[in-house]
């Protein structure tokens, strides 16, 4: 493994993991270190019981195979807006940013926000991301074939989805997203196949869930199912035609033996013919599935796979899994080839630093491929 990633992971644990040296504690007894030290150690107690706003701070080193060597910052807080109902999982937010060597910047803000009556929750994420980052054009022939060029990607997005709940586990929610995207610095134009060089699409749908999770953000059971439609109007965005989306997701989590879980994950996307490359799936990257993979090595209008993970619990506050997955792209259901689905596979480190809130450093394997990435929450 490259020296620089073996000290980007040392300096991460050391950075994360709880630690009880008296030392640690007392480097300013009134001050800022001592705060910060203490939410380390303390973290993964609930306690939005006790005080309105639970927040903890992590800074550490970062690394992923797109931006290469960083450093990045992430605040992450648990609350409730009844502090007196525990039946539900509290509410959650998490603001992080992240700098690389390579000229990788982002800012992302994600949570779950559930509402006094019990029965209403907002699933949303805001980030702006500029990338730097090879290419290899926007679809799986293209990708197969072409060398590799370059581009810089910068791109604003917010996601939400409202949700109400029927009975005990099934959710009917309202969709909104505003993606703009651009690309700059492009190597070779003829990459875009025609298309614009930066798009800003707006979109509207619906969504069906069935939620049977103890906890959304680190399940130890339960199942979860969405069903999602997004419709893209030409008259809300910068597109030549009227684009759509199809999500689909079906997760399981399944307790085997002490502290271990066997978990599965099923995803998969549908667009529109000749969408966007804003619209177009990557296969890869580091947000949880295809982990390894170069994300952007593979683009096309479509995308599935699917994943299979161990998780054992191991001793305090850490823990470790191992994934074996398949996925491809590909450009319409009439395009999908099953010679073209790639493997993937690895294993990885888990330390809790919230309440069931995990930060996770994984190792993927994939076709002539390996890669690692930092993540927080579990990659399903």
């Amino acid at each position: 493994m490259n020296r620089k990633i073996i000290i980007a992971i040392f300096l991460f644990i050391m950075t994360v993991a709880p630690s009880h040296a008296k030392d640690s504690t007392e480097v300013s007894k009134d001050g800022v270190m001592k705060r910060y030290w203490q939410t380390l150690i303390h973290g993964n107690i609930d306690r939005t019981h006790e005080k309105p706003f639970d927040v903890s701070f992590a800074l550490a080193p970062s690394y992923s195979r797109e931006g290469g060597i960083g450093f990045g910052g992430s605040a992450t807080g648990l609350y409730r807006m009844d502090m007196r109902d525990s039946t539900m999982a509290p509410s959650n937010v998490t603001i992080g940013a992240n700098a690389s060597l390579k000229g990788f910047f982002s800012l992302i803000g994600n949570g779950t926000n559930y509402f006094t009556d019990g029965r209403t929750r907002l699933i949303y994420s805001a980030k702006f991301t500029r990338k730097v980052l090879d290419f290899w054009g926007i679809s799986h022939g293209a990708c197969l074939v072409n060398p590799t060029s370059e581009y810089t990607r910068t791109q604003f997005r917010i996601d939400a989805d409202y949700n109400y709940r029927f009975g005990k586990s099934f959710y009917f929610g309202a969709v909104m997203s505003f993606n703009h995207t651009n690309a700059s610095r492009i190597l070779d134009r003829t990459y875009l196949e025609g298309q614009k060089i930066g798009y800003y699409l707006t979109g509207i749908g619906a969504s069906f869930q069935i939620d049977t999770r103890d906890n959304p953000t680190n399940p130890q059971k339960g199942l979860y199912l969405l069903l999602r439609e997004t419709v893209y109007p030409k008259f809300l965005g910068t597109a030549d035609l009227t684009n759509w989306a199809t999500s689909f997701i079906l997760s399981g989590y399944q307790s085997i033996w002490k502290g271990a879980l066997i978990t599965g994950d099923i995803y998969a996307q549908f667009n529109s013919h000749d969408a966007p490359w804003i619209l177009r799936e990557e296969l890869g990257g580091a947000m949880g599935r295809m982990r390894g993979y170069y994300a952007g090595r593979f683009i096309d209008t479509n995308q599935v796979c699917a994943q299979i993970e161990l998780r054992q619990h191991l001793a305090s506050r850490f823990g470790c899994v191992a994934w074996v997955g398949a996925g491809t792209v590909f450009p319409s259901l009439k395009g999908f080839a099953w010679k073209n689905i790639l493997p993937n596979y690895g294993v990885g480190l888990r330390v809790e630093f919230k309440h069931n809130m995990n930060l996770r450093v994984d190792f993927g394997f994939g076709k002539e491929t390996a890669g690692l990435c930092f993540g927080f929450g579990e990659a399903f």
